[in-house]
């Protein structure tokens, strides 16, 4: 998530399951021990799930959560420090200045579903540790940038590689796990990427009072271990007879990356540009072009970079639309809750980190007996509880929360709203992600990047709406922030209906 305004509050989430039955890598690849070099059996002859679970299961998971951590961690601590960086480069215009921010968030979701497709193709593996490389040789140059021009390049950089990331990661992880284990790893993640949000508003604002390059510098040492240990652990891909490598769909990949990268830069340069500027609405008409060329175009394609059965996978539409709403809600209720804390009750920006922290602290929670909830009542009551809890944080917030800063106040009248939303995070993220678990093991990373597009969109909009609900005012009035959480609640109730049109399933079966 971004905007120009220096105030808002950026947010992740996690992406991607595997299936019960899946053990292939790369697109139906087999894949062997990296520390073993021992290669697995063709295909065909693998079995639906394995005999022992892998050993080094955890530690897999935590070099893909690392690569969730470092992505949504560059995002809000780069928020936090925009004032910093503007200062850094002044006299910068502040249209230019917002593409620091923009540059990366555009990028990241343009590029999604192509670096998902390619790590299909030409494997899981290899494209994680190379977009684990760019991020950080890109990381180093935004540390190292002289000019404001080169900081915005490098940014575009790091999205593209935080792209190239996102998708792979939990597709090479998850196959490790046990069809039982999976509810609870995604649930990691999502615990991961809550971490990440909120920590970044306070690693933000501490590193930025001593110089904002700091931000990009610790992501090298980071990334420095996760290579190092990702090439010893993660899986080796190889060859499968399923028949010779299919090209890459270049028509199609453009349009999807002017469809997305348009429709994500007119919701988040909307309020600089206006709502209804020439600008905006040009934008936005070539998203929508690209998007209704795109559709022909991949209903007429041999090998399309999205392929349409991909949508009619049980569940997997029902997510994907759940997502969308779900992230909605997901920004403005973390924007209007950052704003009432900075601009109406006046708290210090790492006060203001610590006053949310109660949320992932919920998450932490809810995200640890996630894969239990599921395997006991299914995949379906448990996102339907989750969005409701998202629903009844909204709700809390509009009845009790007032522009009094009061201790009292905020232990009764905002801290419970918090724990609801930390609830709904811990228990609708992970069921839904799920979903690309009912994928075959080819288009895993692919339908991955298409969940993380209904995140990123999601999120823009939602962040979108509540800036136009304020007026484009920096300092929002409480009332607008009130608004803000009125739509929340209602993107949450239609996710709550996305939710209850997935099929049941159990924990390894989410969306089936």
């Amino acid at each position: 998530m971004t905007t120009p305004l220096p105030e808002c509050r950026g947010t992740g989430a996690p992406i991607g399951a595997a299936p019960a039955s899946l053990q292939l890598d790369d697109g139906g690849r087999d894949f062997t021990s990296a520390s073993t070099g021992r290669r697995g059996a063709a295909a065909s002859e693998v079995p639906a799930e394995r005999a022992a679970p892998d050993p080094r299961r955890w530690l897999i998971l935590a070099i893909a959560s690392a690569a969730q951590f470092l992505a949504v961690l560059d995002l809000i601590a780069v928020t936090i420090a925009f004032p910093a960086i503007g200062q850094g480069f002044a006299p910068a215009p502040a249209a230019t200045l917002s593409w620091v921010l923009n540059g990366y968030t555009v990028v990241l979701a343009a590029f999604l579903i192509p670096a998902g497709r390619l790590a299909d193709e030409v494997g899981r593996r290899r494209c994680f540790l190379a977009g684990m490389v760019l991020f950080g040789l890109a990381s180093a140059a935004c540390c190292a940038a002289p000019t404001l021009t080169l900081l915005i390049v490098a940014r575009v950089v790091q999205g593209v590689a935080a792209a190239v990331l996102i998708p792979t990661s939990l597709s090479l992880a998850l196959p490790a796990f046990p069809a039982r284990e999976r509810a609870t790893a995604v649930g990691v993640w999502t615990a991961v990427s809550a971490v990440a949000a909120s920590s970044g508003p306070v690693l933000g604002g501490l590193l930025a009072a001593y110089d904002w390059r700091l931000i990009f510098l610790i992501n090298v040492p980071v990334v420095l271990l996760a290579v190092g240990s990702g090439v010893r652990l993660l899986p080796r891909s190889v060859r499968s007879a399923r028949g010779p490598r299919q090209a890459l769909d270049l028509p199609g990949t453009a349009l999807v990356l002017v469809c997305i990268g348009a429709l994500v830069t007119a919701c988040v340069e909307a309020p600089e540009w206006g709502y209804t500027a020439p600008a905006t609405l040009a934008v936005l008409g070539a998203g929508v072009l690209a998007g209704a060329l795109g559709v022909r175009h991949v209903r007429r394609a041999a090998h399309p970079v999205v392929d349409p059965a991909l949508f009619r996978t049980p569940g997997f539409t029902a997510a994907t639309l759940g997502l969308l709403t779900y992230f909605v809600a997901y920004g403005a209720m973390l924007l209007a809750a950052s704003l009432l804390f900075t601009d109406v009750w006046h708290y210090p920006v790492r006060t203001a980190g610590l006053a949310m922290a109660p949320w992932p602290l919920t998450v932490l929670v809810a995200s640890a007996v996630s894969g239990r909830i599921v395997a006991a009542i299914g995949n379906r009551p448990t996102a339907v509880i989750g969005a409701l809890c998202f629903v009844a944080a909204a709700l809390w917030w509009i009845v009790l929360a007032g522009d009094g800063s009061g201790g009292t106040h905020y232990a009764v009248c905002f801290l419970p709203g918090l724990v609801f939303a930390g609830l709904g995070t811990g228990l609708y993220q992970p069921v839904m992600f799920a979903a690309a678990g009912s994928l075959p093991g080819g288009q895993l990373s692919l339908g991955s990047g298409v969940l993380m597009v209904s995140r990123q969109a999601g999120t823009a909009l939602g962040v979108a709406v509540l800036v136009a609900v304020m007026g484009g005012q920096q300092h929002p009035a409480f009332g607008a922030l009130r608004a803000g959480w009125g739509i929340a609640a209602v993107a949450s109730a239609l996710a709550v209906v996305a939710a209850v049109t997935l099929r049941r399933g159990r924990s390894g079966e989410a969306g089936r």
